[in-house]
Parts: C-alpha cells; sequence; structure tokens
C-alpha cells in the first residue's frame, strides 16, 4: 500500500505549487484571481506532492472547485477523486453544494460526471473573454465555462 496524504497548504507556500495549478489553469493571471482567498490542498505520495486543490468559499453555502490537478505521471489512479472527497467530507455541514467550473470538454466534464457532480449552469464565451489565448482540450476549443454541483 502506498503511503498517501492529504494536507492543507500554508498561505505562503501556494505559489511553491505553480507547476501543479498550471496543469488545470494554464495562464498564471487567471490562478492569481482566486488562489490568494481560497484555500489550497495538497496530496502527498512517499513525501513528494504529486495533486494539488483549490477551493473557494462562494458564499450561500456553496464550496467550489478552483483548480483540481494531478501530475501526469499520476493520472487515473483515482488520486484527482481522492481530494475530491476529501474536500467534500471536510465541507460536509459547513456547506451544502461542491461545484467546479470547467470548459466543455470531453475529459474533464465526464470526470465530474462520474464523481457525483451535475450540469448546473454555465458562462457563455468565458475562455475567449477571459484568456489571452485560445484553450484547446483534448482537440476540442473551449469557449463556455461549464459549472457543475453536488450537494453535500
Amino acid at each position: 500500500m502506498v503511503a498517501m496524504n492529504i494536507r492543507c497548504v500554508p498561505e505562503n507556500n501556494k505559489r511553491d505549487y505553480l507547476q501543479l495549478l498550471l496543469l488545470a489553469d494554464e495562464q498564471e493571471d487567471m490562478i492569481d484571481r482566486y488562489l490568494a482567498r481560497g484555500t489550497m490542498y495538497a496530496l502527498d505520495i512517499e513525501g513528494e506532492t504529486v495533486g494539488v486543490c483549490v477551493v473557494t468559499d462562494e458564499g450561500g453555502r456553496v464550496l467550489e472547485i478552483k483548480n483540481l490537478a494531478v501530475d501526469p505521471a499520476y493520472q487515473r489512479r483515482g488520486l484527482g477523486r481522492e481530494l475530491i472527497e476529501f474536500i467534500a467530507r471536510n465541507a460536509k455541514g459547513s456547506y451544502d453544494e461542491l461545484q467546479v467550473g470547467t470548459g466543455d470538454s470531453p475529459l474533464t466534464v465526464p470526470f465530474y460526471e462520474a464523481c457525483g457532480f451535475v450540469r448546473h449552469h454555465r458562462i457563455e464565451n468565458f475562455f475567449i473573454d477571459n484568456y489571452d489565448h485560445p484553450i484547446v482540450e483534448a482537440g476540442v476549443l473551449l469557449k463556455d465555462m461549464v459549472y457543475l454541483r453536488r450537494c453535500l
């Protein structure tokens, strides 16, 4: 059994994980919009940080996943789901819903749906209006931000 640990990252150390954060959000100034106000968690395996998650309180008892990233060498092993379940367990009682906004991608939307999220709403042209370059994932040009929610 591999030793896994999820821990809260201190405020002054969040930017140490920028390379991982950029896997999920490839524009640094967009990360800066939520990093300072978010709570960041790191998933360590045998002392090495291989995943991160940033969540923010959006008011109305809604907690939002702003960034969820796992090192490519460790993907498809359930670690992203482990981070989500950790967040959900710890948010229960303080929040009613966990939400995530993502591109309408054939990679990310099915992942979140498999983790119990359902489509809630979308913001048209979010990626076009907020990013300085086209964002393409799995061959799809991302335009709209799709929000998914899960009851806690």
